[in-house]
């Protein structure tokens, strides 16, 4: 039996979920998932029994089971904020509430939003881009500086940021944002540079009245924090450099960088976001060689949501040529920088570039070849312990 649904149809029999013509990528766990909820549309499915259905009643964390739904949701054109296909019911659990063909329409209990995902709220930089930002938690402030992929609504529960994210709002009150050009931010913004990501930082800091916090960069975002805490030192109470550089690939005095970012740069024109390109493959085997198939799929799956083919290749060129060495000996906060020893976004030597420039920094040096380290890797807790004991000293 097929289930039909607005213009998506899922077929248990061909394990297939296909909108009109064209058939959705889906995890087989968020197939089940999709195929467990419509089979029980007529009432509202505890986590208990999605548990139960989806991985045998293992024990499952709240961050994987957040995972799932918004994974589900966004296969089917759905969010959190929305929720027109699958509900959140308060303190009782999930409902499929789309209209399947030929069944008799759901009744609704009552709903809440993803209690989850936090609030996002806006605000302007002084050349009129609206940006969102969302606060987490309860604690000493944590700012995690904005990436080039970034998407402040998805990420939340994504099986790459949400983790990371749902662990730091437990002791602090993380905020964080999408820059613009990216994400739920202004994507029509003209020309993107260096300058443009450190006033996306400073107007969030403002018109939340932050006068003293911690600064979280990762990746690129380590460039930006560097550069606004050699302004601000007396605001900056913590840096965490995470995976990141103070140099980009065309400023490292090396011919081949500079080679290999002009290649980058063309693969990325001809074949962001899209699907049958080998480009998608090639970003996921860069950037999380030992990731899981569903954080590749969401890592993938952000160069469609995350920002626009233009916008990717000015951010990535910007990027590229980022120098912010000469800051680092004006670093006087304590300071840690965290890096995977074996990945090849950003080599663990710029790393090390970096801490033996800042003055007193902690290096810690992890063992994973992801730029980012995932939730299953052993780099994962040894990352989460230095980061938690760093923020309470």
């Amino acid at each position: 039996m097929t289930y039909e649904f607005g213009p998506y149809t899922l077929d248990p029999e061909r394990y297939e979920l296909a909108r009109g013509s064209e058939v959705v990528p889906t995890e087989p766990q968020v197939f089940a998932l999709l195929e467990f909820l419509i089979k029980n549309h007529d009432r509202v499915v505890s986590k208990d029994e999605v548990i139960e259905a989806i991985w045998d009643g293992r024990i499952v964390s709240d961050a994987t089971l957040s995972s799932r739904i918004s994974a589900a949701r966004q296969a089917v054109g759905d969010s959190g904020s929305r929720q027109t296909v699958i509900r959140t019911v308060s303190r009782r659990g999930f409902q499929f509430i789309a209209q399947i063909d030929g069944q008799t329409p759901s009744s609704l209990g009552e709903i809440e939003p993803e209690t989850s995902s936090p609030q996002i709220r806006y605000c302007s930089t002084p050349d009129g881009i609206d940006l969102p930002y969302a606060i987490s938690g309860q604690g000493p402030t944590l700012i995690k500086v904005a990436n080039w992929l970034n998407h402040l609504e998805h990420d939340w529960a994504s099986p790459m940021w949400g983790p990371l994210f749902q662990t730091l709002s437990r002791d602090s009150s993380l905020l964080r944002y999408d820059s613009r050009g990216v994400g739920l931010a202004n994507w029509e913004v003209g020309d993107i540079g260096f300058e443009d990501f450190v006033t996306d930082l400073e107007t969030v800091i403002e018109a939340n009245n932050q006068a003293k916090f911690a600064l979280l960069g990762i990746s690129q975002g380590a460039a930006i924090a560097i550069d606004y805490a050699a302004r601000n030192p007396d605001r900056v109470t913590h840096l965490i450099l995470w995976g990141g550089f103070a140099r980009g690939r065309r400023m490292r005095g090396n011919e081949d960088n500079r080679a290999e970012s002009k290649a980058f740069v063309t693969l990325m024109r001809q074949g962001w976001g899209k699907e049958t390109s080998p480009f998608r493959d090639m970003f996921a085997a860069l950037y999380l060689p030992e990731a899981s198939s569903e954080q590749i799929r969401w890592w993938t799956e952000i160069q469609r949501t995350g920002t626009s083919p233009d916008n990717a290749v000015l951010m990535r060129e910007a990027i590229d040529n980022i120098d912010v060495s000469h800051l680092l000996k004006k670093i006087g906060m304590p300071t840690l920088v965290l890096h995977s020893e074996r990945e090849l976004v950003s080599p663990v030597s710029e790393a090390r570039f970096m801490a033996a420039r800042i003055p007193h920094a902690r290096f810690v040096s992890l063992d994973s070849a992801n730029h980012l380290v995932m939730e299953q890797e052993s780099a994962w807790k040894r990352a989460l312990y230095e980061v938690q004991a760093f923020l309470s000293n």
